[in-house]
C-alpha cells in the first residue's frame, strides 16, 4: 500500500498544488519517530506524521512558512527534544524540508470553443497542468491530453476562488457576460501570474469601464491582458490564435508573483467541479 505522504505528493502534483515534504533525516536518543519518516504539508492540510506533539507542530509551521515565502531550496533544521520544544524525550532530531513546486505552472482555461480546443492541443504537449472549464456539458472533446482536467460549471466565475496562486487565467467563453464575470472574479485576486481575455482593444476598454463601475481598482483592472497572444499574428484562424497565446504563455511562464507576507514561524460536477474521465 502506498504511504499517505507518497499518495499525497502524487495527488498534489496532478492538482498543481505546492507542498513541502518533511523528512526526519536523523534521530538520536529518545525520539517520537525514527529517521526516514515523512509527512507532506500544504497551505491547508497535513498528510502523514513524524510523531505528533510539538515537534510535528513546529515542523508544520516551518513548512508553511517556506510555502508562504515561495522558497524552492531544501533546508535542514535541528530540533533538540527538550524543555524549549515542550517535549521531554531528551533526544535530538534533524529534519529536512523540501519544497515541492509543480513544474510548468498551471493554466486555467475558461471556454471550450474553437480557440480553446486548439490551445488545449498545444498545452497538452507542454509541461504543466491545465484546468479547462466550461458551462456546457457537451463542449469538451471525448479525449483530452493527460495534463488537462475538464470541469463543467454552471457558474464558471465561482471556480476562480479554488485556483492555485500563480495560475495563468485565460478567458475565451462563448458569452461576453460570462467572460466579464470570470474576469471580475480573477482580477479581484492579486496572486495570479496574469489574467488574459480574448478580444480586441475595444473589448478591453468596455470591460475596463464596467469593471471600474463594479468597484475594482484601477490597479486591478490594469492587470488585465487583452488582446492576448504575441504581437504580429494577425490571422483569425483558431490554430494561429492558439499558437500566439501559447507563445505568450511561454514568454511569461517564468514571471513570479511576489509572495504574500510570510506567516510568522512559531518555533464533470455539473454545478461546480466534476473531473471528466
Amino acid at each position: 500500500m502506498m504511504p499517505p505522504w507518497l499518495a499525497a505528493l502524487s495527488t498534489l502534483e496532478q492538482a498543481g498544488e505546492a507542498s513541502v515534504l518533511v523528512t526526519v533525516i536523523s534521530a538520536r536518543g529518545s525520539t517520537p519517530r525514527e529517521a526516514g519518516c515523512k509527512m507532506v504539508v500544504t497551505s491547508g492540510a497535513l498528510f502523514g506524521t513524524i510523531g505528533g506533539g510539538n515537534l510535528e507542530f513546529q515542523c508544520e509551521a516551518e513548512a508553511r512558512r517556506l510555502l508562504a515565502l515561495g522558497d524552492t531550496i531544501p533546508v535542514a533544521r535541528d530540533f533538540p527534544l527538550g524543555p524549549a520544544l515542550g517535549q521531554c524525550c531528551g533526544g535530538h532530531v534533524s529534519v529536512l524540508f523540501e519544497p515541492m513546486r509543480p513544474g510548468g505552472g498551471h493554466v486555467a482555461l475558461f471556454g471550450a470553443g474553437h480557440v480553446g480546443r486548439a490551445l488545449v492541443r498545444l498545452l497538452g504537449e507542454l509541461p504543466g497542468r491545465v484546468s479547462w472549464i466550461d458551462s456546457r456539458p457537451d463542449a469538451f472533446p471525448n479525449h483530452v491530453p493527460g495534463n488537462v482536467r475538464c470541469r463543467v460549471s454552471q457558474a464558471p466565475e465561482h471556480e476562480i476562488a479554488s485556483l492555485p496562486a500563480r495560475s495563468v487565467v485565460l478567458v475565451m467563453t462563448h458569452d461576453h457576460q460570462i467572460d466579464f464575470e470570470i474576469i471580475a472574479a480573477a482580477l479581484a485576486r492579486d496572486d495570479f501570474a496574469w489574467t488574459g481575455l480574448i478580444g480586441s482593444a475595444t473589448k478591453r476598454a468596455r470591460f475596463a469601464s464596467r469593471l471600474i463601475r463594479r468597484g475594482l481598482s484601477t490597479t486591478a483592472v490594469g492587470r488585465l491582458v487583452c488582446p492576448i497572444g504575441v504581437p504580429g499574428v494577425d490571422s483569425k484562424v483558431p490554430a494561429a490564435i492558439a499558437i500566439a497565446v501559447a507563445a505568450q504563455i511561454l514568454q511569461r511562464h517564468s514571471v513570479r508573483v511576489p509572495a504574500r507576507e510570510a506567516v510568522a514561524c512559531t518555533g464533470c460536477v455539473r454545478q461546480s467541479a466534476e473531473v471528466c474521465s
